[in-house]
């Protein structure tokens, strides 16, 4: 019987399991007395609440992490970031392969599904290099940011805030300490500061790319031909996401009069950083309650879209977003297949890119509307949260701390499924013994 129930423990069980493992025990954990700054139990669903937006690398917060949790509330949620981020799989084999354990082939087959590997050979060496490639980026960027808080909150702080800072950026989590200069500030003491805003966005691109694509160009330097074609859709689509974008925040939101007194600079630096930001970063330079709803509707749309396959980031990834745009012009070139690069794409890829889609959308929508009647707060407000929730992205309006229990529920099950992913959620609850027979086909006109 024991036999037969782990045979049922496929990939995508293991990692839903693995997430809710890790949530549970650190929604324990931030519940103790030690782990806020009152010496008080923290309610359970609010420690659940936390627990859920590390892991799940979203940052959105019911209370401000500086000003509430101790240093043990902080080192835990900075645990359960690194280990949301990396995915729960990516380090139980990283430390069965430093204990010296052997690496059965099913681990091997587990390990391939939760980073998106196209094949389970050299899944080993591709952990190691991420591993070593992980450490060194998180140093690097604490290294820089050590730069700035160091002089200003002396060495023990100061190293701690940019060790943090540094992890909670790669791991595209945005959670923050800069509470000490207001309660959910995030980096807007910091908007005409070169040096933070470049290096967090260098993290936040360099973790959302994903880990196969790290490999890919590891491999083969600047020699874009060489890439596979994942590698070049996500460079290709990430650059254009984060340039577009921009552009828009430059020379629309902050040409307003609102933001009149933002020397140049400063403007597109917060234009860069807010187009980044919404790939599932969670931090922000500027007063988001300012923006226009023209803006707000384009960082909703850029958080839905999210980061890469197998990264750190949420979404419903750009690889989807580029598959559906490709299939849309193949439709209008009238071209039989979907092309990219001088390659074809298998119908399958773009059936599992709208399903993909769809059921983002669905959650977003529903849960969006559900919060809205829920708490009574405008839609468009509530469609922020919900779909910063669920592309796992941490950025609010400022309604999460308010919000009832239900509403905080929803946000819970939102961050939940966007980290381990919809298909993932899917494929672990149906049952996918396919059916011998086929069904009669008949064609259906559409458009």
């Amino acid at each position: 019987m024991f036999s037969r129930l782990l045979e049922r423990i496929t990939p995508a069980r293991v990692i839903i399991l693995g997430f809710l493992l890790i949530i549970l025990t650190g929604a324990l954990l931030l519940s103790l007395p030690w782990a806020s700054r009152a010496g008080e139990w923290t309610p359970f669903l609010d420690a659940l609440f936390t627990a859920t937006s590390a892991t799940c690398v979203t940052g959105l917060v019911v209370y401000d992490t500086v000003q509430y949790w101790s240093i043990f509330g902080q080192l835990i949620i900075l645990i359960l970031i690194q280990i949301g981020g990396m995915g729960v799989v990516t380090v139980a084999v990283a430390i069965s392969m430093l204990s010296g354990r052997k690496i059965g082939l099913k681990q091997r087959w587990i390990m391939q599904e939760s980073i998106s590997a196209p094949q389970v050979g050299g899944i080993l060496k591709m952990t190691n290099r991420i591993l070593r490639g992980t450490i060194c980026i998180e140093g690097l960027g604490a290294l820089l940011l050590a730069i700035r808080f160091v002089p200003k909150l002396g060495l023990p702080q100061g190293l701690w805030y940019s060790v943090f800072h540094s992890i909670s950026a790669f791991c595209n989590a945005g959670f923050d300490l800069q509470g000490r200069s207001g309660a959910f500030s995030s980096l807007t003491g910091y908007t005409p500061d070169p040096l933070v805003n470049l290096v967090i966005i260098a993290l936040v691109v360099i973790g959302g790319i994903g880990f196969l694509t790290w490999d890919d160009v590891t491999q083969h330097k600047w020699h874009f031909r060489s890439y596979r074609l994942q590698t070049k859709l996500v460079l290709t689509t990430t650059a254009l996401l984060l340039a577009l974008p921009a552009l828009f925040f430059f020379c629309y939101e902050f040409s307003r009069p609102v933001w009149e007194g933002m020397p140049l600079g400063e403007r597109l630096l917060a234009s860069l950083f807010q187009s980044m930001t919404t790939r599932t970063a969670g931090f922000n330079t500027v007063d988001l309650t300012q923006f226009s709803e023209s803006s707000l509707l384009i960082m909703i749309l850029l958080m839905l879209v999210g980061g890469s396959p197998g990264s750190t980031a949420g979404g419903f990834k750009v690889t989807t977003l580029a598959v559906l745009v490709l299939s849309a012009v193949s439709v209008f070139r009238q071209k039989g297949s979907t092309q990219a690069f001088g390659r074809r794409l298998a119908p399958e890829v773009l059936r599992s890119a709208v399903t993909i889609f769809v059921l983002y959308l669905a959650l977003f929508l529903s849960s969006g509307i559900l919060i809205s009647c829920v708490d009574n707060v405008p839609l468009l407000s509530a469609l922020f949260e919900t779909g910063s929730a669920i592309a796992t992205v941490g950025l609010t309006l400022g309604l999460t701390p308010g919000l009832s229990a239900l509403s905080h529920l929803v946000l819970i099950f939102l961050m939940y499924c966007g980290r381990v992913g919809g298909l993932t959620l899917i494929f672990a609850v149906v049952n996918t013994d396919r059916t011998p027979a086929q069904l009669p086909q008949e064609r259906v006109t559409v458009g």
